[in-house]
């Protein structure tokens, strides 16, 4: 049954007074996906063949908060703001990660432009970030439910809020606990693609946003080069295969498009120890656990796989900051004003420094310099607790002979409604063979993003992050 507030199907008849209609529009988000990977992936591969492909020039940082909000306003992270995933949060004191609410990102969003040239124009998030309080018409993202016990449950967010019982009717609650963590894997992606497929049939918006992360999860464990990272992506790709379907069904323009390649890493670099070690990052203790006091800090790294912003408390401290980290192996810059301006992240939230890791390594947000002083939620699975992010959680700690053991028992305390801590995560990052952040090297576009389109001659050559928000438009018939 279509719910009242559906927009009319396709073929209905319409005023002729009326604009003429745009072009439906679904717009894929397939994080990780890479010339490379296409090879495996015959349905996105056909995708290429009939229509069009494009290298995709990503920006700095190349993560998803940033790339997102670059594809969808068309500028940089020095006009938009979405310096990274998180960052120091200067007014609060705090470091933020993950934050969901669409008032962080400026700018002109593409729907906004497509509204002035056509009042009316519907739009459905899937799972893109930045989707609360974002101006679109139906809106799905993750959102766990944190009860007053301490208890955290599988959830998401909807708008309008019937879709969420709607969605969970028929394809059960949204699997949180499968979109990220060491049980990350394709169930989440599968959840999402049919939430778009009832979006697309019951709402038929005209333009429809998908996030799909699975390639983000064993790319990070075991590598982009890995059978198994090769055998997510044909996976992935045979998930998609209905939706490709129906959008060509319903006579969409399909576009699917990456944030990032994923690139080998073997070297954690552990920048705030580091920091620590030179007495200008500060801790506070507290039942035998060290914190990270950023606010008493005078240098302190917030770490995004391969790019960490280093926020420098006083000027003075800068060039001691910037010693420290020059002699330290696995960063391959630092970016200072210049720098930042020359890569358009010369934005207040940036820090006053911008390390970059070299292409084999990454960064870690570690700030303890003994294991047994680690903060409990160090082992768990705390994206919004942990000042960085951690890809160890995508891990059960492979030191722990009892680790499964000890799962098993916090998961039955969870069924029996009782408090629970999975404390499963290792603190030993070496496990990780997957990172992104960086701009591709040179010369091997094989290994970034692309971005394909069902209609021949669309895109060629390379396309610009800054660029996908005019070519929506183009495609849509609104430019």
């Amino acid at each position: 049954m279509t719910p009242p507030e559906a927009a009319p199907a396709p073929g209905a008849r319409q005023d002729p007074a009326a604009p003429a209609a745009p072009t439906p529009l679904l717009v894929v988000d397939v994080v990780g996906l890479t010339p490379r990977l296409l090879g495996h992936m015959p349905h996105l591969g056909e995708l290429a063949r009939t229509g069009s492909h494009a290298e995709l020039g990503t920006v700095l940082p190349a993560v998803t908060c940033t790339a997102q909000s670059t594809f969808l306003t068309g500028t940089t992270p020095a006009e938009h703001g979405i310096v990274a995933n998180g960052w120091y949060f200067r007014e609060l004191g705090d470091v933020l990660l993950w934050r969901q609410h669409n008032g962080l990102v400026a700018g002109d969003k593409l729907w906004d432009a497509a509204r002035r040239t056509h009042p009316g124009y519907t739009v459905a998030n899937i799972c893109w970030w930045y989707a609360m309080g974002a101006d679109t018409d139906y809106t799905i993202t993750p959102r766990p439910v944190y009860y007053a016990d301490g208890r955290k449950e599988p959830d998401c967010y909807t708008r309008p809020p019937a879709l969420h019982d709607e969605l969970t009717a028929e394809l059960g609650t949204f699997p949180l606990f499968h979109f990220w963590g060491p049980g990350a894997d394709l169930v989440s992606s599968r959840w999402i693609i049919d939430a778009t497929r009832h979006i697309l049939r019951t709402r038929h918006p005209d333009l429809a946003l998908c996030y799909v992360p699975h390639l983000d999860y064993d790319l990070q464990r075991f590598g982009p080069d890995d059978p198994r990272s090769h055998r997510a992506a044909a996976d992935l790709d045979a998930a998609l295969a209905p939706l490709l379907r129906d959008a060509r069904r319903e006579g969409r323009t399909v576009v699917a498009l990456s944030e990032y390649g994923i690139t080998r890493v073997s070297r954690p670099v552990d920048i705030n120890r580091a920091l620590r070690r030179a007495g200008l990052l500060e801790v506070h203790t507290q039942d035998g656990m060290e914190y990270l006091d950023p606010m008493a800090s005078r240098a302190f790294a917030v770490a995004d796989h391969q790019i960490a912003h280093v926020y420098v408390r006083h000027p003075q401290d800068l060039e001691a900051t910037r010693a420290v980290l020059s002699e330290l192996p696995g960063i391959d810059e630092l970016l200072d004003d210049e720098g930042k301006k020359a890569h358009h992240l010369d934005h207040p939230r940036s820090g006053e420094l911008v390390a970059v890791a070299e292409p084999d390594a990454w960064f870690t947000y570690y700030y303890w310099l003994d294991d047994a002083r680690a903060p409990d939620f160090a082992q768990l699975v705390e994206i919004h607790r942990k000042p960085g992010y951690d890809p160890a959680e995508l891990f059960m700690d492979p030191q722990d002979p009892y680790v499964r053991l000890k799962a098993a028992g916090a998961l039955a305390r969870k069924k029996l409604g009782m408090r629970y801590r999975m404390a499963v995560v290792p603190l030993d990052a070496s496990p990780v063979r997957g990172s992104h952040g960086r701009l591709p090297a040179s010369g091997d576009s094989a290994g970034g993003p692309l971005i394909l389109c069902s209609v021949p001659r669309a895109v060629g050559g390379r396309v610009e992050a800054t660029d996908v928000k005019s070519l929506l438009l183009r495609l849509a018939g609104l430019k």
